[in-house]
This record gives C-alpha cells, structure tokens and sequence, in this order.
C-alpha cells in the first residue's frame, strides 16, 4: 500500500524512478569511456587518426555529403573536418559557407577514404589479431 492507504501497481511510477536510478554513477567513480563499445572499433579509431590530414568524404544519415580534410577523430568516431565542401551544393546551399565542421559519429552514414592512404594489409592483420585476442 501507498502513503494513501492505495495499492500500487507493481511497474507505477515508484517501480520506474528506481529503476532509472539503477546503474548511475555515484560520486568518486570515473567513467571510463568505452571506444564505441562494439566489436573492433578500436580498429576503426586506430585508422581514422592515421587519416588526419588526408581528404576524406563523409556522407551523413541525411544525404548530406561533405568532403574535407580530416582535423580529428574521438574513441567515438566524432569527425572534425576542415575546408569543408559540399558534395550535392545546389541541393544543401546552406552549407555553402562552411569551412570547419563537427560531425558527430552517431549521425555518419558512410566515409569514403583515399585508396592510397589505407595500407589493407595492415589492417587485416590488425582485425586478425583482433578476432583471435576476442575468441580467447
């Protein structure tokens, strides 16, 4: 029974507030930030800060297209491009006078990397070593 004398009902709002507190974190604790918290994006992160400098083309979840050079990259996958154009302009003309943009990595569709600035077989060693470390 509640402080009114009514039942509750097991899932009511009490049963929810406790439940949203389940998993907080209490004071002194550091949260550690996890790269992406999937499997090898690690490796993704390891290429893309191999890439800062190079051009790179980026195409977003809402067909926005944008080509620039890659300033930096986050453990999660957050872009920052530079010299930024627009792949589509007479489509997005509002993007026309951006010359740096923040990109959050939640919201990128697809990056298109120069061939010549990918060494693959480096990289498929790196994902090898990776599934065989993960198996274990």
């Amino acid at each position: 029974r509640g402080p009114r004398g009514r039942l509750r009902a097991p899932g009511g709002p009490a049963a929810r507030r406790s439940e949203r507190r389940v998993g907080r974190r209490g004071k002194g604790q550091r949260h550690e930030p996890d790269p992406g918290g999937g499997v090898g994006m690690h490796l993704y992160y390891s290429m893309f800060r191999t890439l800062v400098g190079k051009e790179v083309a980026i195409e977003l979840k809402n067909d926005v297209a944008l080509m620039g050079t890659l300033h930096s990259v986050d453990q999660y996958l957050n872009f920052v491009i530079t010299s930024v154009r627009v792949v589509d302009g007479e489509r997005f003309p509002q993007f026309a006078s951006m010359k740096r943009c923040f990109i959050r990595g939640s919201v990128v569709r697809y990056v298109q990397l120069p061939a010549s600035a990918v060494d693959t077989e480096l990289l498929q060693d790196a994902a090898r070593k990776e599934a065989t470390g993960k198996r274990k």
